[in-house]
């Protein structure tokens, strides 16, 4: 992971530590060129969790959103996650 993407993760578990009482649910925002395969890897990632997963195709169809409800343990857990997504190439997390 590069010094930005650090000091990124690092800035929003601080945020997410001061401003929440963990466990809690959460709201996961991606944005990804629509390809089945992506989105499918979004989804596994949150399966078996109790996640409530809503996608949303753009205006031409070239992009999908895809926003995640879950409950979460710990501002860790969430960071954990995005880095775990982060693979997925194309993958705009908000």
């Amino acid at each position: 992971m590069d010094k930005k993407s650090e000091e990124f993760y690092k800035r929003l578990k601080q945020e997410l530590s001061d401003s929440t009482i963990w466990p809690s649910e959460y709201l996961f925002k991606f944005i990804v060129p629509t390809d089945t395969e992506k989105i499918l890897q979004i989804e596994n990632a949150f399966n078996g969790i109790g996640a409530v997963i809503k996608t949303t195709k753009s205006k031409n169809g070239n992009y999908t959103s895809v926003s995640v409800d879950v409950k979460m343990q710990s501002s860790q857990s969430v960071i954990d996650k995005y880095i775990e997504l982060s693979y997925i190439e194309g993958i705009i997390s908000l």
